[in-house]
C-alpha cells in the first residue's frame, strides 16, 4: 500500500472503515496506482477480496503487489483473494459450453445488457464462510475498471445496476466495501461515460480523482489528486470536505505534497 495516501485518508489496515463505496477516477492520466494501493491495503487489513480485473493480467498485479509488500499468489492460495482475470476469461467464455454459467457471459450474447452472472460471481466469492473456515475481517469488491464494460457493449444503466446490487450486498448486507475505477474521458459527447461516472459518484462515500497537469508533462510532478469525502444521503451543500494534492510516482511508492510545494521546485 501507499503509506502517505493512507495518512491523507486518515485510515490504516488496522482501522479500515466498513460499508463504504469508493470511486477511483482518472482523467488524462493513469490512475492505476490507486487500484494497487487499495488492493494491497485490504489484503494487509486481512479482508476477503474479490478482484474483478478487466485491464491487466494476474502476473502484472502480483508484481506490483510484491513491490507494495503483498503476495497475490499467497493470498489466492489461502483463499483470501478471489481473482477474476478478465483478459483470460474473455477468451475462455467462447469455448465453454453454453449451459455452464460464466461471469462474463454477456460477451457471447446478442444483447450484452445483463451483468447478473458477474454479480452472482461476486456474491458467491464474498459470501460468509461456514464455521471453521478462515475468519476474514470484512469482504471487499475491487473492480479495475468499470469503463471497460462500456467498451464491451454493456450500457451504462446496466453497469450502474450492477454497482447498485453489489453495494446492497457487499456494503449493506455484509458490511464490507466496494472500490471501483472509472475513466473520465472528458468528452461531452460521450453520454454513456458521463452517465456512468456521475452515477457511481452519486452513490460513493469517497471519491479519489487523479488528473494530469493542465500545464502538461513534468518529470517532478506527475499529476494531482483530489480527495472528496461525501455523504450520499445528504444534500449537495452538505457533502463534506475536499482536499487536493500533487503527486510524483516512484518505483515503490507515491509522494504527495501540497500544490506548488514539490521538493523539486523549492
Amino acid at each position: 500500500m501507499l503509506p502517505e495516501l493512507s495518512e491523507l485518508l486518515g485510515t490504516s489496515p488496522d482501522a479500515a472503515e466498513q460499508g463504504k463505496l469508493t470511486l477511483l477516477c482518472d482523467a488524462k492520466t493513469d490512475g492505476s496506482f490507486l487500484v494497487h494501493h487499495f488492493l494491497s491495503f485490504y489484503l494487509k487489513a486481512n479482508c476477503k477480496v474479490c478482484f474483478v480485473a478487466l485491464i491487466q493480467s494476474f502476473s502484472h498485479y502480483n508484481i506490483v503487489g510484491q513491490k507494495m509488500g503483498v503476495s497475490l499468489t499467497t493470498a489466492r492460495e489461502r483463499g483470501q483473494l478471489v481473482f477474476l482475470e478478465g483478459l483470460k476469461s474473455s477468451v475462455d467464455v467462447f469455448f465453454q459450453p453454453r449451459e455452464e454459467p460464466h461471469p462474463l457471459q454477456f460477451l457471447r450474447e446478442a444483447d450484452a445488457g445483463s451483468l447478473q452472472p458477474l454479480f452472482e460471481f461476486v456474491q458467491e466469492a464474498l459470501k460468509p464462510v461456514a464455521s471453521g473456515g478462515a475468519a476474514w475481517r470484512c469482504p471487499v469488491l475491487l473492480v479495475d475498471d468499470l469503463s471497460v464494460l462500456l467498451s464491451l457493449g454493456v450500457g451504462a444503466v446496466a453497469v450502474l445496476d450492477f454497482v447498485h446490487y453489489c453495494r446492497a450486498v457487499v456494503c449493506h448486507a455484509l458490511k464490507g466495501n466496494v472500490v471501483a475505477l472509472v475513466h473520465d474521458s472528458g468528452g461531452a459527447e460521450d453520454e454513456e461515460d458521463a452517465l456512468l461516472l456521475h452515477g457511481v459518484g452519486h452513490q460513493s462515500h469517497l471519491i479519489l480523482r487523479a488528473e494530469g497537469l493542465a500545464t502538461g508533462f513534468c518529470k517532478d510532478v506527475h499529476g494531482q489528486l483530489q480527495i472528496l469525502w461525501r455523504r450520499p444521503s445528504q444534500p449537495t451543500a452538505q457533502q463534506g470536505r475536499s482536499l487536493t494534492y500533487q503527486y510524483k510516482i516512484q518505483d515503490r511508492s507515491v509522494s504527495f505534497f501540497a500544490k506548488g510545494m514539490s521538493p523539486a521546485i523549492l
